[in-house]
């Protein structure tokens, strides 16, 4: 057996990361209220952790680009009819691609929607300011009526396809997200995931915070 580091430690921490504000948004968007300081607060954090992870699938450890789990349409059909290869099981198999990449692009269109976003009441996005009515309307019907449930639906599917590895297909999917490693019959190349590489996710973080920081004085300004 081989013991492959697969996740390195800023893919880890943007999984868990995001999880955590995904759900904290659902919670805060659902009470309303006051509460939608905090809702308001973690979709910066959430489109933060978007540009962060954009950025990472680029420079990343290995298994964390996009190259790596950007498979043509034919290995998805092999997939599906139990034709996998080996390489698979490191790190996103080609169904889990597909997971991630919806999930990213959901969020994406949550995220940007809120940005355009107007409760009418108190509350409204940075860039309100600088689209129309009808945009408004539009956006604020999708980001509440609309892309909310299907940002659930997908992390219910996501918890789902979990399960399924762990009790069916016999693989742990959440430990190497905690630990980073995997233990395969194998060899396959391990992700970068140094002191170096750690120290350059942070400059990325930052300077993705400092973007979305920019954006949201901009929409203050005026």
């Amino acid at each position: 057996m081989h013991t492959i580091r697969v996740w390195d430690l800023p893919t880890r921490l943007f999984h868990w990361l995001l999880a955590a504000c995904v759900i904290g948004l659902v919670v805060t968007g659902s009470v309303g209220g006051n509460w939608m300081n905090g809702h308001l607060r973690l979709g910066y954090a959430v489109l933060t952790l978007l540009l962060f992870r954009l950025v990472w699938g680029f420079i990343g450890g290995h298994w964390s680009r996009f190259g790596s789990f950007l498979y043509a349409p034919s290995s998805v059909i092999a997939y599906l009819r139990g034709r996998a290869r080996p390489e698979h099981s490191v790190g996103h198999s080609p169904l889990g691609a597909l997971s991630v990449f919806a999930l990213l692009l959901i969020l994406a269109a949550q995220v940007g929607t809120g940005l355009m976003s107007d409760d009418e009441i108190a509350f409204f996005g940075p860039l309100v300011r600088f689209v129309s009515g009808d945009t408004v309307a539009m956006a604020t019907a999708y980001h509440t009526k609309v892309g909310k449930f299907i940002v659930m639906a997908l992390v219910l599917l996501h918890v789902a396809a979990i399960l399924f590895y762990k009790l069916v297909k016999k693989q742990g999917l959440v430990r190497p997200m905690v630990v980073g490693d995997k233990q395969l019959a194998l060899d396959a190349p391990s992700a970068r995931d140094t002191a170096l590489t750690r120290v350059l996710a942070l400059v990325v973080l930052g300077l993705c915070a400092a973007a979305v920081a920019w954006l949201v004085r901009l929409g203050n300004a005026f």
